[in-house]
């Protein structure tokens, strides 16, 4: 792979959530998740190493909205690690919503990080649970191939995108979002919130366009 397009020998494309759940009919369907595929795909065939995330809740997960009577989806509630905000219920176990898009490029990826797992903790990034301090191996295994440089693209660009790569950013990794390879939920203004918080802290924001892709 070419290191031109700043995906090659060194670096790792990190696709994030790219689930039925979270493209449209699903339970927690972020607006024109579908409509990246073409993009992300195309990454993924311009990638030396490819690592594939997807949120895998137990039934009754903390987070989501059902399980605490009185709350909707969207609310936000303070638990141990601090506020946590209530989702429909989504990518559970085994479910058809937690499967993978049908149309995502899964055959070239060298690890699946699944992620969220235990019952009262949410995770939306691929290196830390949301107590910000379990981590889920993923900074050890880029580490122990060499990477250096982390390329992030997928669902949600606010949420989980974003959580990652600020968290590779603040492990030491160079780190790229592909904003055109990502959709937001846009939840109170997050995706802004989300964009300038990445910008400040040194992540780039780019196009695949400008990858050379």
């Amino acid at each position: 792979m070419s290191d031109a397009t700043g995906l090659g020998p060194g670096s790792a494309l990190l696709v994030i959530d790219v689930q039925n759940d979270f493209c449209p009919g699903g339970a927690l369907a972020v607006p024109g998740g579908d409509a990246i595929l073409p993009a992300i795909n195309a990454l993924i065939g311009a990638a030396d190493l490819v690592v594939l995330t997807q949120d895998w809740h137990p039934r009754r997960h903390g987070s989501f909205a059902s399980v605490h009577k009185g709350r909707a989806p969207f609310e936000t509630i303070t638990v141990a690690y601090g506020p946590q905000t209530l989702w429909p219920d989504h990518c559970v176990q085994g479910t058809s919503g937690a499967a993978f898009h049908e149309e995502l490029l899964t055959d070239r990826a060298a690890l699946v990080v699944r992620k969220g797992m235990r019952p009262t903790v949410d995770s939306y990034s691929a290196f830390f649970e949301n107590d910000r301090v379990t981590t889920t191996g993923l900074d050890g295994w880029l580490r122990s191939r060499g990477v250096s440089r982390v390329v992030c693209c997928g669902l949600a660009f606010d949420y989980c995108v974003a959580y990652s790569a600020l968290d590779a950013q603040r492990l030491g990794f160079s780190v790229a979002v592909v904003e055109d390879a990502c959709a937001a939920i846009d939840l109170d203004g997050s995706r802004a919130a989300q964009a300038a918080a990445m910008q400040a802290a040194g992540v780039a924001l780019t196009t695949a366009a400008a990858l050379g892709v």
